[in-house]
């Protein structure tokens, strides 16, 4: 049976494998790689106002519909709506509500500052793709996403999501020193 520390394990050595073929690829033919020079400037008000508002949404969600606020939660609920499953919820209207809010805060942003808020990801299409998919199947691997273990598992003192919060950060970690300096 897999515990977090040989998933972690597997994941540094997938990635290891990753960067060598990259770092091949690179010295043999023309290769453009995503660009890794998006950092975002540091902005702590309004990273202290971000992190409020996703507390409050988070206390909203819980205290209104008795739910936890993660993000793949909500998503796998709504989608269990429109294709048949067994066991798939019933609360279809929050969570539409929860998605169409994270659709239009951005176009709310854009009407009061003029312009869409910049997107600070790589834009290839292809990684982000597969960054989805690996995000997905890790969703579905730790039972639920860094919002929901990171925003409302540690509030509620989980220690299952303490050790998925720790893996996260261990991985994150592990992914920007392989992107930063292997590569």
């Amino acid at each position: 049976m897999f515990c977090t520390l040989d998933i972690a394990n597997l994941v540094i050595t997938y990635l290891y494998h990753i960067s060598q073929a990259l770092q091949e690829r690179r010295n043999t033919t023309e290769f453009a790689l995503m660009e890794l020079s998006t950092a975002t400037e540091f902005t702590p008000l309004l990273s202290l106002v971000g992190g409020i508002l996703i507390g409050i949404s988070a206390l909203m969600v819980m205290g209104l519909f008795g739910r936890i606020a993660g993000i793949s939660g909500i998503t796998s609920g709504m989608m269990a709506a429109f294709l048949p499953m067994r066991g798939a919820p019933t609360d279809l209207a929050w969570r539409l509500a929860f998605v169409a809010g994270l659709i239009a805060a951005p176009l709310l942003y854009s009407v009061f500052a003029g312009q869409m808020p910049a997107q600070t990801v790589p834009t290839s299409l292809i990684g982000m793709a597969i960054a989805g998919i690996v995000v997905g199947v890790g969703t579905s691997l730790g039972s639920g996403c860094t919002s929901g273990h990171g925003v409302c598992g540690l509030a509620r003192l989980s220690p299952r999501s303490l050790i998925a919060v720790c893996t996260f950060m261990a991985t994150a970690g592990v992914t920007v020193f392989v992107l930063r300096h292997m590569v």
